[in-house]
């Protein structure tokens, strides 16, 4: 059975762009550490644990905390109960006030190749575009340079790890742990829901 957590065979073109830009590949596999729990288990290139999400089954509904590799609180999601669709508050560690940003669920009765969008004092700073169930996306920033990318993560090989295991490429100019939680977000919104 394939590895989860180890790099990809890259090339070497594309190696060296990424050490240049600082890139960071993550691999995120939609499973918690943690027996009897919902969530995500992120990797860095190295194969160490970056980030983790670990929901319990009978923990705060609509609530999900973003954790380090050490399990140190790095940001909150609310789900916002009254709106129109499927929004998001995101704060910082396991506070509850002065919210970072919302992530929010276009709704559009055109059609749009936008999923949903990352908004900082009500202006749209972020939006996710393709297909979340897929393992196909992107995020773009206002002027819609791509900040962030979902590819589905396939073995050495060939075969694949289905939608469970993916990659996040995050580009300099955005911070991993916000990158995170758009996929958190994205879950929430289009993948199988935890609650």
């Amino acid at each position: 059975m394939p590895k989860v957590y180890p790099n990809a065979i890259v090339s070497e073109g594309a190696k060296k762009l990424e050490s240049d830009l600082h890139v960071e590949t993550l691999t995120v596999w939609r499973k918690s550490l943690l027996f009897n729990c919902n969530g995500f288990t992120v990797f860095d290139a190295k194969g160490n644990l970056y980030f983790r999400v670990d929901n319990y089954v009978a923990g705060h509904k609509g609530e999900i905390i973003l954790m380090d590799g050490g399990g140190r609180s790095l940001l909150t999601l609310r789900r916002k109960r009254l709106g129109l669709g499927d929004t998001w508050v995101v704060f910082d560690g396991e506070t509850t006030v002065n919210p970072r940003y919302l992530i929010r669920k276009n709704i559009s009765l055109l059609k749009s190749k936008t999923l949903a969008q990352v908004l900082r004092c009500g202006h749209v700073v972020y939006e996710i575009e393709g297909s979340y169930q897929q393992r196909c996306c992107a995020v773009v920033d206002e002027k819609k340079r791509r900040v962030a990318e979902i590819k589905r993560k396939e073995a050495v090989a060939g075969a694949s790890f289905g939608v469970d295991v993916f990659r996040l490429i995050v580009q300099p100019d955005l911070d991993p742990t916000v990158a995170m939680t758009i996929v958190i977000s994205l879950e929430q919104m289009f993948g199988s829901k935890w609650y």
